[in-house]
């Protein structure tokens, strides 16, 4: 089977964006030209946040969009069509951060039929896997192309595993599950038999495979105990279910799915939004949101009725109130594994991977292999769990790309001193490290939280931990006591460094403590701590720095509000957010709204244009109102010892 290419345009993503310019204008460059090419281009950057109102052909003018090379941002709205663009060639870890399917479709709508990098971030990939986009590490079929040669589809495909090959060959996910389904239906679960020494997250996979196969390796179906969706992606997964099974459209266990409000309730006091005239399509999102999870009388948890944010963040609300150790749980949110604190695995998916598991109740996965981090002896005071994975996000295996595709594994003597709410800043953040999922064992803690959160009495099983002789892809370990404050510079969560390293003062405009990552029980504990200790001494926020804080379910309000935190918040000039993701994703208060703002984040992501167009630094959670009450960034170890 040909792939016609054989008057191919390519586009190199070079990091010169006069090289980016240059072939938009007609130029050709070879690939030698073109290096250095643009490392870590993250889906923010491919579809920034406006082009994410719409699910179809549409996305098409976005591609790219938000491409940052150097200061500048090359690629213009319709600009890839316009040049007739259909191969794009980029350099390592390709499409990192979100799972937001968005990026291929607007990649494939646009024309291009076929991405060429050094690496790809699993998630972007099995997306362009499931929607048809050609993707290829081979750098060799740059030059075959350039050269006139057309390629077949065979030699793309070559290097890729048979389930994949045979999903790309069909067109695309959802043609594959239907051909499935008309051929013969799925099998019940498979045998749980454990051969050999296994860790934990292979024993869940075993325990919820549909079918027997070689472990790990080979692609197997996977059935999920939850299954949720958010309303960036409800439209776009109807979409494709409407389209692909009509009438006969029936979906499996709908019990097990759960729909979310929680990206878009400030959107009317987003700046991008409002100045795109966005928001009329973002409500017609969420009015297909909701007639989706009416329709098939889905679970729901929704904006609030006040018109303030919403009743939480679908991943923390999955922790706090659905997910138990030892389960298999899929959402279309990068940060799904978040619910890996618990000691279950938790996978980030896309719109037709959550379209096919809707109907058929399975979703495909090659088993990863598992990555264990062993975080030895005591924190340091002033540490924390962000200052651990900022830590880890820093080390030049993880920026290489070592961890991507892998389950993490968290585990030592500081990992199990840690709350769960703590543990799941580090689950988390396996999106940044490049994962499929991250997990600690269940212990006490976790028996401890689920009585606490939710009154259960919940007992451990005996398998729910790794075995001793396990197999490990790799093992890194950490010892805490060269653990200190950190913060990322912007542009990417992995230019971690010891906040102490700094060589000359940044001052803020913005300080940002909430989403998912931070707006946890324990980090309103945090922000309360420094805010207090700040009034105690007379301390307040300088008249030119606004801080935000963002509860990351109504839950934390709630307890905030029965601790008292909330009058100390207003006494220090906090601005209080209802649950939203908010900044995080620049969809509400707390972005920046101009190039020149500088913000110090607790969020998880810092890429260009995530939170707004200004420089986004990332901090813990004690970091972050700490530098609010200075006006510059610094530690609250630092701050203590300027104001004795």
């Amino acid at each position: 089977m040909k792939l016609m290419l054989t008057q191919a345009r390519i586009l190199f993503l070079a990091a010169d964006p006069n090289k980016i310019t240059a072939q938009l204008r007609g130029e050709s460059l070879s690939l030698a030209q073109a290096r250095p090419l643009r490392d870590n281009i993250s889906t923010d950057e491919i579809t920034p946040i406006p082009a994410l109102a719409y699910y179809d052909e549409r996305l098409g003018a976005f591609a790219w969009t938000g491409l940052k090379c150097g200061a500048e941002n090359p690629i213009g709205k319709n600009a890839i069509v316009e040049a007739g663009i259909n191969v794009v060639v980029g350099g390592l870890r390709y499409g990192k951060g979100s799972s937001r399917e968005h990026s291929p479709v607007a990649e494939k709508a646009a024309g291009v039929q076929l991405v060429i990098a050094e690496s790809f971030e699993r998630i972007y990939r099995q997306n362009a896997d499931n929607i048809g986009l050609l993707t290829s590490t081979n750098m060799a079929l740059v030059d075959k192309l350039a050269r006139g040669e057309a390629l077949t589809l065979e030699e793309i495909v070559a290097d890729r595993e048979e389930s994949a090959r045979r999903v790309i060959q069909s067109g695309g996910l959802l043609a594959w599950w239907k051909g499935q389904m008309e051929k013969s239906g799925l099998p019940p679960l498979a045998a749980t038999s454990e051969p050999k020494p296994m860790t934990l997250g292979e024993k869940i996979i075993v325990r919820h495979r549909l079918e027997q196969g070689d472990f790990p390796g080979t692609a197997l179906l996977l059935r999920p105990d939850w299954r949720f969706i958010h309303e960036y992606y409800t439209a776009m997964c109807g979409h494709m279910l409407k389209r692909t099974f009509g009438r006969e459209l029936t979906l499996w266990q709908p019990d097990s799915i759960i729909t979310f409000e929680d990206h878009l309730p400030y959107m009317h006091q987003s700046k991008v939004h409002i100045d795109g005239q966005l928001t009329g399509d973002l409500e017609h999102l969420l009015a297909a949101h909701r007639a989706f999870t009416q329709t098939w009388g889905l679970t729901a948890h929704r904006y609030n009725p006040d018109g303030e944010g919403a009743e939480g963040i679908s991943h923390a609300l999955m922790a706090e109130r659905h997910a138990l150790p030892g389960q298999l749980i899929i959402g279309t949110d990068s940060h799904t594994p978040h619910c890996g604190a618990l000691g279950c695995l938790a996978v980030g998916v896309g719109s037709t991977d959550m379209a096919g598991s809707m109907v058929t109740g399975a979703f495909r996965m090659t088993p990863p292999e598992t990555v264990k981090v062993v975080f030895t002896g005591t924190l340091p005071e002033g540490t924390g769990a962000k200052d651990m994975v900022l830590h880890l996000l820093a080390t030049e295996w993880i920026r290489q790309g070592g961890g991507i595709g892998k389950i993490f594994e968290f585990c030592g003597e500081a990992v199990e001193g840690l709350s769960v709410d703590e543990r799941a800043t580090l689950t988390n953040m396996v999106a940044e490290l490049g994962g499929v999922s991250g997990l600690v064992a269940p212990d006490a803690q976790t028996v401890a939280f689920l009585k606490a959160r939710r009154g259960i009495d919940f007992t451990i099983e005996a398998w729910m931990r790794s075995d001793e002789g396990a197999h490990y892809a790799s093992t890194m370990v950490i010892d805490c006591i060269d653990l200190a404050p950190m913060i990322a510079l912007p542009g990417d969560p992995g230019n971690g460094l010891a906040l102490s390293s700094l060589s000359e003062p940044v001052k803020i405009d913005i300080a940002y403590g909430g989403s998912c990552t931070a707006g946890k029980r324990d980090d309103f504990d945090e922000y309360h701590a420094v805010l207090d200790w700040a009034l105690s001494r007379g301390k307040l926020l300088p008249p030119d720095v606004t801080l935000y804080l963002q509860f990351g379910t109504m839950d934390v309000y709630d307890y905030c509000r029965e601790q008292g935190y909330l009058e100390t918040f207003h006494q220090a000039g906090a601005i209080l957010l209802k649950p939203a993701c908010g900044a995080c994703a620049n969809c509400g208060p707390g972005s920046s709204v101009n190039a020149g703002q500088v913000t110090i984040s607790a969020i998880n992501r810092n890429f260009p244009g995530r939170s707004g167009p200004g420089k986004v630094w990332l901090g813990s959670p004690s970091t972050v109102v700490a530098s609010a009450i200075k006006g510059e960034i610094t530690s609250f170890n630092d701050l203590k010892r300027q104001y004795r």
